[in-house]
């Protein structure tokens, strides 16, 4: 008689097909998950910009000049990882009218990382892409709520 221990082969290909239809439920949801984590650290991290676009003005000479990344993170104010991206998002401010007016972008660096682009200006108010294609539909340049 022979006493055989273990599981067969249709045992075992069950158990894996299981696995598999698991995960096919399982991911998507993950994978959007993420996008909305991301997105979400990308508007706080344009409010984080705003903060210190305020503090970085009113230390400034009368008050009303605004910088770059670069010079944001040279004083202490922003963190470094934000010149090479961060949480799926890369982040640029584009400062214009002699220091006077600025413009903080938060674009996503491709599409399973973040729906939206973000975007702010000296108003602080963080808006979606004026790009209807990186909005919600019907929201662009509108305001996050």
């Amino acid at each position: 008689m022979k006493n055989n221990k273990g599981f067969s082969l249709l045992e075992l290909l069950i158990v894996v097909a299981i696995i598999l239809i698991i995960a096919t439920i399982a991911i998507p949801s993950l994978l959007r998950s993420r996008q909305a984590a991301n997105e979400s650290a990308a508007v706080a991290t344009l409010r984080t910009l705003n903060t210190a676009e305020v503090t970085y003005a009113s230390a400034a000479a009368g008050g009303s000049v605004y910088g770059t990344i670069a010079q944001l993170v040279s004083v202490g104010l922003a963190d470094s990882s934000l010149m090479t991206g961060k949480a799926g998002y890369n982040y640029t401010i584009t400062v214009s009218g002699n220091g006077l007016d600025y413009t903080a972008v938060a674009a996503a660096t491709s599409g399973t990382t973040g729906r939206y682009d973000y975007y702010t200006t000296p108003d602080y108010l963080i808006r979606y892409s004026t790009d209807s294609t990186r909005a919600p539909a019907g929201l662009a340049g509108q305001a996050v709520r």
